[in-house]
């Protein structure tokens, strides 16, 4: 049991990753023996989506440091877009199929990210759908 510090220039991109954009790991089980947090930031370049995909189990919180990212997801009944500036938080449940977007033909978009499992799962999708509670992983089925 230690204090554990990671400088800004050790994070790895040895994580898992979608098409569109580049997570970096930085407090992880595997870098500091985290048992149930992982820590890192997202790069999402100009004009750049991210592959549909959801993290599993892990709440996601969600800081946005720099740029304007926009975050994607299906509310049952159409897309919902979530317009976000530095200094906005964000939070998307377990399970919850999204993506991320950066509009900007100039500025990256940078976001730091905690989750609540000790490394990052990512569960790439072919497409956006909406979380069903019936469907949802673990969820009690309907009443008869």
């Amino acid at each position: 049991m230690r204090v554990h510090h990671i400088k800004a220039t050790e994070i790895s991109s040895d994580t898992a990753q979608s098409e569109g954009l580049r997570r970096f790991a930085a407090l992880s089980g595997r870098s500091v023996g985290s048992e149930k947090l992982w820590m890192g930031e997202t790069h999402v370049s100009p004009e750049t989506s991210s592959a549909n995909h959801h993290h599993g189990e892990s709440e996601t919180a969600i800081y946005v440091r720099s740029g304007r990212p926009e975050f994607v997801f299906h509310d049952g009944v159409q897309e919902v877009r979530i317009s976000t500036q530095p200094g906005d938080y964000i939070f998307i449940p377990p399970y919850l199929p999204h993506r991320e977007e950066n509009p900007d033909p100039v500025a990256p978009a940078e976001v730091v990210i905690a989750r609540s499992t000790q490394e990052a799962i990512v569960v790439n999708l072919p497409q956006l759908y909406p979380l069903e509670a019936s469907t949802r992983p673990g969820a009690d089925p309907a009443p008869a």
